[in-house]
């Protein structure tokens, strides 16, 4: 973890991730949003993001939400590092199941050091994908956004490669391991009932009933 890293709270760093995560996936995070994903009061997070916007980390619009300056960026980018480091230590290595490593992994991201990180890293061969199949930043904190498609979207009869699943449920990972709908498994998508009723998903001959608004978190290629 960088001297700048280590100044900061892990509070600070915590609501750094968490926009980074709703910048990426909405182009900006409302305090609403941030409230919601932080478990805290609406007022809790706007008093946050002031502080992080006077600490030149974020910047907020009034009813347009907030964005990471790229000092912001960095720090949360980096946290994110450790954080995908460990869970693919703790899987690979020590033998934790899909299910446990996130938890575990918000436990230790703060206190990795640089040294340590580098160590985790150069063991496990570099490794570019967590787990749950999200990217983990290179040393120089860049990130291979690759495009995937959803399982929702998958045409019927077709099969793909379970690429990204939902990381931060245990139950949910609990229950998709059951199925089989974990990264590098290939899955077909065997039938979708009309009216947008469930799909049927078939993996190693199992077939098994989900909903679309499940089948539309899962990332496949």
């Amino acid at each position: 973890m960088t001297s700048a890293t280590q100044r900061l709270s892990d509070s600070i760093q915590d609501y750094l991730k968490e926009i980074y995560k709703l910048q990426s996936e909405a182009g900006r995070g409302t305090t609403s949003a941030l409230a919601e994903r932080m478990g805290v009061a609406a007022s809790s997070a706007t008093a946050m993001v002031k502080k992080l916007t006077a600490l030149g980390l974020a910047a907020h619009e009034p009813y347009r939400g907030v964005v990471l300056t790229q000092a912001g960026e960095a720090v949360a980018i980096e946290v994110i590092r450790h954080h995908r480091l460990l869970e693919q230590y703790l899987a690979k290595t020590l033998g934790l199941s899909i299910d446990a490593v996130h938890a575990e992994a918000d436990r230790l991201e703060h206190a990795l050091s640089e040294e340590l990180e580098a160590l985790i890293d150069e063991s496990l061969g570099y490794p570019t994908h967590d787990p749950h199949g999200d990217p983990i930043p290179d040393a120089e904190l860049r990130i291979d956004m690759q495009e995937l498609g959803s399982l929702e979207a998958l045409d019927e009869g077709k099969e793909a490669t379970v690429r990204r699943v939902p990381d931060g449920d245990p139950g949910l990972l609990r229950y998709l391991a059951e199925l089989g709908l974990v990264p590098g498994r290939r899955v077909r998508l065997w039938a979708a009932a009309p009216f947008e009723g469930p799909l049927t998903v078939e993996v190693d001959g199992q077939r098994n009933a989900i909903s679309r608004a499940l089948a539309a978190r899962i990332s496949v290629a």
